[in-house]
C-alpha cells in the first residue's frame, strides 16, 4: 500500500484537499505543500501496519469504498492508503 501523510488534524481542511492531494505527483519521501498544508509521499507500508494502526482507539479510520483508499487520522496527521498497482511479469 502506498501511503500518503496529510498534516493537519482539521478535517475540513483535509476534506477540502483532499482530491488535489491525490492528484499530486509525489516521489517517494518527498514533501510538499497543497494550500498551505504539508503533504508526503510516505512510500509503501506493509499490511500489517494498517491492520495495526486500525485497532487502536484514538485512530479514525475511514474508508472510500469506490477507489479501495483506506484513510486514517490520528493526532495531526491524515494517511491516505492507496493499493499499489500489481506489476505483472511475463
Amino acid at each position: 500500500m502506498k501511503c500518503i501523510s496529510v498534516y493537519t488534524n482539521d478535517f475540513e481542511v483535509f476534506s477540502d484537499i483532499y482530491e488535489k492531494v491525490l492528484e499530486t505527483p509525489l516521489q517517494e519521501n518527498e514533501e510538499m505543500q497543497v494550500e498551505g498544508v504539508t503533504v508526503s509521499e510516505s512510500g509503501s507500508v506493509p499490511e500489517n501496519y494498517l491492520n495495526r494502526m486500525k485497532q487502536r482507539p484514538e485512530v479514525v479510520v475511514m474508508k472510500v469504498r469506490d477507489r479501495d483508499i483506506t484513510i486514517l487520522q490520528h493526532r495531526d496527521v491524515f494517511e491516505i492508503f492507496i493499493p499499489e498497482a500489481e506489476s505483472m511479469v511475463h
